[in-house]
C-alpha cells in the first residue's frame, strides 16, 4: 500500500511538472506546430480592434492580422477580448500570442514586447459634448480653464496630458473606452483624450458628442501602430514582417480596413518601428 501511495504521488508530481512545461513551453511556431491556435489579444476599441456578434475579432488591426496570417498560410485563430492595460500583461504571461489592440509604438511599450513594422499613422484629439462649447482644442485649454479629461489605462493620452502640465486631479484613469465615454456622457469630465480614429467614431455614433479639430491638437507627432509580439517569437515576427510587406497599402488590405474607417492617408508611409522605439 505504501509503494502504491509512493507511486501515486510520484505520477502527480510527474503530471504537474508534465503540465506546468506545456503552459511555459514553447515559441509560437511550436504551438502552431502542436495544432494549438494563435490567439490574438484585443480590447474593446473599434474601430482598431473589437468583437463581433459572433465573437470573431473585428476592427481594422484585427483584419490585417487575419489577413497576413492567412497569406502565411496560418487560419487556427482565437481571439481573446481583455482590458486594455491586460493586453500587454497577458501576452508576457503566455495567456496570448500577438496584441491586436492598436497599440502606438512607444519606447515604454518597445520595452515589454516587440512590435511588427508599422501598420498605420495616427494622431490624437479629443471627443468632446456636441459643439465644443468649452473650445477644449489641446491640453493647455484643460489648464487655462482647470477643466478635466478622462482616458482608459495604458493610454498615451494620460502621459501626455501630464507631461503637458494637466493637474493628476483633473485626469481620470478608466479600464477602457466605454467607460471613458459614460464619464464624458454623465459631464462627470470635459473631454475625453484619444486617438483621431476612436473619437471620429465616438463622434459618429453619438449625436450628443463630437471631436475636436485634429489639426488644432497639441502633442505628440503622428505616431505609428504596430502589432506586439514576444521576444522570443522573433522568428515569427520577423516572417509576419516579410508578409506585411506586400500586405500593406494592397487593395486586399484597404478593401479589408476601409469599412473601418482606415484611409490611405493612415498608411505608415517610410516611418519604422525603430525609429517610433527611439523616440518616445
Amino acid at each position: 500500500m505504501k509503494l502504491l501511495k509512493t507511486n501515486w504521488i510520484k505520477t502527480l508530481a510527474l503530471s504537474a511538472l508534465v503540465a506546468a512545461s506545456s503552459v511555459q513551453a514553447g515559441t509560437l511556431e511550436e504551438r502552431i506546430a502542436d495544432g494549438e491556435t494563435i490567439r490574438l489579444g484585443f480590447a474593446a476599441a473599434p474601430p482598431w480592434a473589437y468583437a463581433g456578434n459572433d465573437g470573431s475579432p473585428k476592427g481594422f488591426v484585427n483584419g490585417i492580422a487575419v489577413d497576413v496570417l492567412k497569406r502565411m498560410g496560418h487560419t487556427n485563430i482565437e481571439p481573446v477580448l481583455t482590458d486594455w492595460s491586460s493586453l500587454i500583461p497577458s501576452l508576457k504571461a503566455g495567456r496570448v500570442d500577438m496584441v491586436t489592440g492598436g497599440m502606438y509604438i512607444v519606447k515604454a511599450r518597445c520595452e515589454n514586447m516587440d512590435f511588427s513594422d508599422p501598420i498605420g499613422a495616427f494622431g490624437d484629439t479629443f471627443v468632446v459634448p456636441k459643439g465644443n462649447p468649452k473650445n477644449i482644442e489641446t491640453y493647455q485649454d484643460l489648464i487655462d480653464q482647470n477643466l478635466t479629461m478622462v482616458a482608459p489605462s495604458g493610454y498615451n493620452t494620460l502621459k501626455d496630458a501630464k507631461d503637458a502640465g494637466v493637474p493628476a486631479s483633473n485626469i481620470t484613469e478608466v479600464p477602457g473606452t466605454t467607460e471613458a465615454l459614460a464619464a464624458l456622457r454623465t459631464g462627470r469630465v470635459d473631454a475625453l483624450a484619444t486617438n483621431v480614429l476612436e473619437a471620429k467614431h465616438a463622434a459618429d455614433i453619438d449625436e450628443n458628442l463630437d471631436m475636436s479639430d485634429p489639426a488644432n491638437f497639441v502633442g505628440r507627432d503622428k505616431q505609428v501602430v504596430g502589432i506586439g509580439f514576444r521576444p522570443e517569437d522573433k522568428e515569427f515576427r520577423l516572417a509576419f514582417n516579410k508578409a506585411l510587406k506586400e500586405y500593406i497599402g494592397s487593395e486586399e488590405m484597404m478593401a479589408t480596413v476601409t469599412p473601418d474607417d482606415y484611409i490611405e492617408a493612415f498608411l505608415p508611409g517610410d516611418l519604422t518601428m525603430e525609429d517610433a522605439c527611439k523616440a518616445n
